[in-house]
């Protein structure tokens, strides 16, 4: 069993930036992948950007590429989501995600909004 713990959520004026952090507790093992996903108020929640186990590819949803750096820290079991220039379309709950070998694990979320 893997717990998920987000942070660094919070309310800032468009243009600004905020640093999530994601961190890996429990039963946590190697070779997993984490991802970041949203959920704004009545919509489904999408995919924001994913980094593998070894850092290398990562992927971004395309209305976040260029604003939006996923990193990770394998050493401290935590994955980041470094966002700036943000934009009043960003405000949602952020999800980190992570999953090995069929097994899904999510977090509570963390609230980002900004205001225009």
């Amino acid at each position: 069993q893997v717990q998920l713990v987000e942070s660094g959520g919070g309310s800032v004026q468009a243009g600004g930036s905020l640093r999530l952090s994601c961190v890996a507790s429990g039963r946590t093992s190697a070779n997993y992948a984490m991802a970041w996903y949203r959920q704004a108020p009545g919509q489904e929640r999408e995919f924001v950007a994913s980094i593998p186990w070894g850092g290398g590819t990562t992927y971004y949803a395309d209305s976040v590429k260029g604003r939006f750096t996923i990193s990770r820290d394998n050493t401290k079991n935590t994955a980041y989501l470094q966002m700036n220039n943000l934009k009043p379309e960003d405000t949602a709950v952020y999800f980190c995600k992570s999953w090995k070998d069929g097994h899904t694990y999510w977090g509570q979320g963390t609230q980002v909004t900004v205001s225009s």
